[in-house]
């Protein structure tokens, strides 16, 4: 523990890791389950990225992201508790990390009691240089992960719980505890970060995206105003998006189309190796990006979306905007990003280059399919223009030799 207790009095500057996010493949959305037998008594489905700083052997400072993988499992220490022992999840990660969830309820409501992290500080491929090798663990009782009993606890935005020189950031999180079936109860509890507000979350009914009647109709709005975005690691820009967004969104049998406010969207990220992760939030809507890098080349891998009012929807099986590392995709064409049959996004003027930002500035454009369409158009018709002209002066020349070849001298 000297390494989080240094006269030095560091404190923790809490990296702005955003929704939605993982960093690791980020938006990495794992499911957990514990169990007693066969029955299932906690099941959370979540997003983490784990922000550490340390000191290193030089006794500089460092701050390295810790994420969730895919490859996390339930530890074996996980137990659905009984009258003395609280229900715990524990997930394991990589080289002797873990994350762990503790459990406690009233005759009304469960909570996350505790939230722990244990470090292997001698993974030395995490933790550079560490001047301490042995095991950390640190822990909060203020999580703000709370709800009513029979329902599902769900945040769709970042929420960030600090510990001692440690953050642990959540998104696409559903948890509960407690469960009185198999599964996830129908019900959810909503967190602030969802809906907005400050005020306690309400128990809702649970989020559909599907409607068996007909939209009613609806207003589109004028053409969204461009934002220019950018997320940074280690204090230098690591991707950049310049757009204008406008969502189309289908929900409780009624279309809604709303642009994206670049003046109030507030925007943050998550950037790895292989993943990038963009995200905004205008007020009560929360968007998520994620971009993957596969053999130097990218692709937006990703769209989600949360609203206020408990829409919810998600697509991680995308290939948009395809582009090419150090290399920026450009699209000023309007092209729509269709999410999945209750949700699409419009975007307009659009920039983006999630991996290989040089100096905080776009590398050499790559022009999308559209626009290269859009100027075949033009092309085509001006050089069909061109050759009418060429046609008709031709046909004129002809003409005029002609009638000077029918006067005869006197």
């Amino acid at each position: 523990m000297a390494l989080l207790h240094s006269n030095k009095q560091l404190r923790f500057a809490g990296v702005a890791l955003i929704s939605f996010l993982s960093c690791f493949t980020s938006v990495f959305a794992g499911t957990f389950e514990v169990k007693n037998g066969n029955n299932t008594c906690i099941m959370a489905e979540l997003s983490a990225n784990i922000s550490v700083k340390y000191i290193l052997k030089d006794e500089q400072m460092n701050t390295v992201l810790v994420a969730l993988p895919d490859s996390a499992t339930v530890d074996n220490s996980s137990t659905c508790g009984n009258a003395t022992v609280s229900p715990l999840l524990v997930i394991h990660f990589g080289d002797g990390h873990s994350l762990s969830l503790n459990f406690s309820r009233n005759a009304s409501d469960y909570r996350v009691d505790t939230l722990s992290v244990t470090l292997n500080m001698s993974d030395s491929a995490v933790f550079v240089n560490s001047s301490v090798k042995a095991p950390m663990t640190v822990s909060s009782s203020s999580t703000g992960i709370q709800a009513s009993l029979n329902t599902t606890y769900r945040c769709m935005s970042v929420t960030t719980v600090t510990l001692n020189n440690v953050n642990v950031t959540f998104s696409n999180m559903r948890v509960e505890a407690y469960l009185p079936a198999a599964n996830f109860s129908k019900e959810a509890t909503v967190c602030n970060a969802d809906i907005g507000t400050s005020t306690p979350a309400p128990k809702t009914t649970p989020v559909t995206t599907a409607t068996t009647a007909p939209p009613a109709p609806t207003t589109v709005p004028t053409n969204p105003t461009t934002g220019t975005y950018n997320v940074t690691k280690s204090n230098e820009t690591c991707l950049l998006a310049k757009m204008a967004l406008q969502l189309n969104i289908t929900y409780q049998n009624k279309t809604t189309v709303f642009n994206i406010n670049p003046v109030t969207t507030v925007a943050s990220g998550v950037c790895d190796t292989n993943v990038s992760t963009l995200f905004l939030r205008d007020g009560s809507t929360n968007l998520t990006f994620m971009f993957v890098l596969n053999d130097k080349k990218f692709y937006l891998s990703e769209i989600g979306v949360a609203t206020s009012d408990g829409f919810a929807a998600d697509n991680k099986n995308l290939t948009y905007l395809r582009g090419t590392l150090g290399r920026s995709y450009v699209c000023s064409a309007e092209q729509t990003l269709t999410v999945n049959s209750v949700f699409s996004i419009n975007a307009f003027h659009l920039q983006v280059q999630p991996f290989g930002v040089s100096n905080g500035k776009f590398g050499t454009a790559e022009d999308c399919q559209l626009d290269e369409d859009n100027m075949v158009i033009p092309i085509i018709v001006g050089a069909a223009l061109a050759g009418l002209v060429l046609i008709v002066l031709i046909a004129y020349l002809i003409g005029r030799k002609r009638s000077h070849a029918g006067y005869q001298t006197i």
